[in-house]
C-alpha cells in the first residue's frame, strides 16, 4: 500500500521535465530520486536554445523558485525571427524582442545545469538505466535496471524522452517517423569567423524555406550559432544515396547538391561550419496520445506526448512535472494524485499535439510557397 506519509518516488530521466519535477517536490519537503542513464551531468551536448513561455516553462520555473535565476540566465534578445528568401537571401519577415521580453532565450543546457544545481546533492543517480518498470498488483511498481537489480516504488514517474522505457506500462503506443530529417550543425565564434552569418542570423532565429528543404540556424551564448538542415525525405535518405554518415565530406558534398539554386551566402551554412552533421530524423507519437490509469506509474514530457520541435515540447514537459508534483503535495494519496495530474496532463497535451501538427508543415512545406 502506498504511504501517503513518505512515499518512494523515482523519475526516471534528467531532463527538464523530469528534474522541474524534482525541484517542486524537494521544495515542499519530498524525498525523490532521479536515474538518469548518462553518466554525468556533461556526457553530451544537451542541444540548441529554447525560449520559455509565460504560461508554461516560465510558471514552472516560477514554482520551482527559480525564475530569478532564469532571468539573469535568459538572452530577451533571442526572440528576434528573420525569414529570408531562399534564392537571393532578402529578407521576407522580420519579427523583433518583445518590448515584456515574452519568451526569452536560454540554451538546453545553461537550463538543465539551473535545475540540477537546485537540487540536493544525491538525488540523480547518474549511469543507472533502465530497461522498463512492472506495476505491481499492491499498486506499487517496480523499476528493473540494465544491471539485472530492481527497486521497488511506490510512484515512478517516466520522464525518459521518446524512447521512453517506461511508456510500455502504460500504453503501447510507439513513435512514428514524421517524414522530417533534421541535420544538425554548428559555428563558434560567429560574429569573428563567421560574420556574414551572424548578420543573416541576428540575434535569435533565421529560418529560410524551400519546396522540401529548409534551413533554420538560431544564435546561442558564447557565440555559437546552431543550425538545422531541415529535409522532407524518407528516415533512411542517406541509405538510399548511398552515403555513410560518418563520412562528413560525403554528406557535406550531398547536402549541398540537394540545396543547389539557393543563395551562396545561404549555402554557406553547408559548406563552412565548424562541426560535422548529425542526423536527426523527427519522430512524434499518436495524436491523441492518452491511456488508462495504472496505479503507481505515470508519465511526462515527450514520454506522454512526443510534438514535432515547433516550441511546446520542453515548456510543456517543464509544466508536466511542476503540475504532478504540486498534485503530489496536494493531494492525500499518490493515486489521487496522480488521476489529478492526468486529468490536466492529457487534455492539455492532446490540444498542443493536435495544434502542432500543421507546424512542421509550415517549417518545411512540401512544394514551394
Amino acid at each position: 500500500m502506498n504511504s501517503a506519509r513518505d512515499p518512494r518516488i523515482a523519475i526516471v530521466g534528467a531532463g527538464l521535465g523530469g528534474l522541474t519535477c524534482a525541484r517542486v517536490l524537494q521544495q515542499h519537503g519530498r524525498h525523490v530520486t532521479v536515474f538518469e542513464r548518462e553518466a554525468s551531468a556533461d556526457a553530451r551536448p544537451q542541444g540548441g536554445t529554447l525560449d520559455l513561455h509565460v504560461d508554461t516553462g516560465q510558471a514552472a520555473l516560477r514554482a520551482a523558485g527559480l525564475l530569478d535565476r532564469f532571468h539573469a540566465l535568459a538572452r530577451p534578445e533571442g526572440e528576434e525571427w528573420r525569414v529570408l528568401d531562399f534564392a537571393d537571401a532578402t529578407l521576407l519577415a522580420h519579427q523583433g524582442p518583445s518590448a515584456v521580453g515574452g519568451r526569452p532565450e536560454i540554451d538546453r543546457g545553461q537550463l538543465r545545469g539551473l535545475l540540477l544545481d537546485s537540487l540536493t546533492e544525491g538525488t540523480v543517480r547518474w549511469d543507472r538505466p533502465v530497461t522498463g518498470a512492472t506495476p505491481l498488483p499492491d499498486g506499487t511498481c517496480r523499476l528493473l535496471f540494465r544491471d539485472g537489480t530492481a527497486e521497488d516504488f511506490d510512484l515512478v514517474v517516466g520522464a525518459d524522452g521518446a524512447w521512453s522505457r517506461i511508456r510500455p506500462a502504460l500504453s503501447q503506443a510507439a513513435p512514428r517517423y514524421t517524414g522530417v530529417t533534421f541535420v544538425e550543425t554548428g559555428f563558434d565564434h560567429c560574429d569573428t569567423r563567421h560574420p556574414d552569418l551572424a548578420r543573416l542570423v541576428g540575434n535569435g532565429s533565421m529560418l529560410v524555406k524551400g519546396a522540401g528543404r529548409s534551413l533554420a540556424a538560431q544564435r546561442n551564448s558564447n557565440g555559437h550559432i546552431r543550425a538545422y538542415i531541415a529535409l522532407r525525405e524518407p528516415e533512411n535518405w542517406h541509405v538510399a544515396a548511398g552515403i555513410d554518415l560518418d563520412d562528413q565530406r560525403a554528406v557535406r558534398t550531398y547536402l549541398l547538391r540537394m540545396f543547389d539554386g539557393w543563395d551562396e551566402s545561404l549555402r554557406y551554412v553547408l559548406s563552412n561550419s565548424d562541426s560535422g552533421f548529425i542526423n536527426r530524423p523527427l519522430f512524434v507519437l499518436p495524436a491523441p496520445h492518452t491511456w488508462e490509469h495504472v496505479p503507481g506509474v505515470t508519465l511526462l514530457g515527450d514520454a506522454a506526448h512526443l510534438m514535432p520541435p515547433v516550441g511546446l515540447g520542453a515548456n510543456l514537459a517543464m509544466l508536466d512535472g511542476s503540475d504532478l508534483a504540486h498534485a503530489l503535495v496536494a493531494e492525500s494519496g499518490i493515486g489521487d494524485a496522480v488521476r489529478a495530474y492526468e486529468s490536466i496532463m492529457l487534455p492539455r497535451s492532446i490540444e498542443a499535439a493536435t495544434s502542432s501538427a500543421p507546424g512542421l508543415d509550415h517549417l518545411v512545406p512540401a512544394t514551394a510557397s
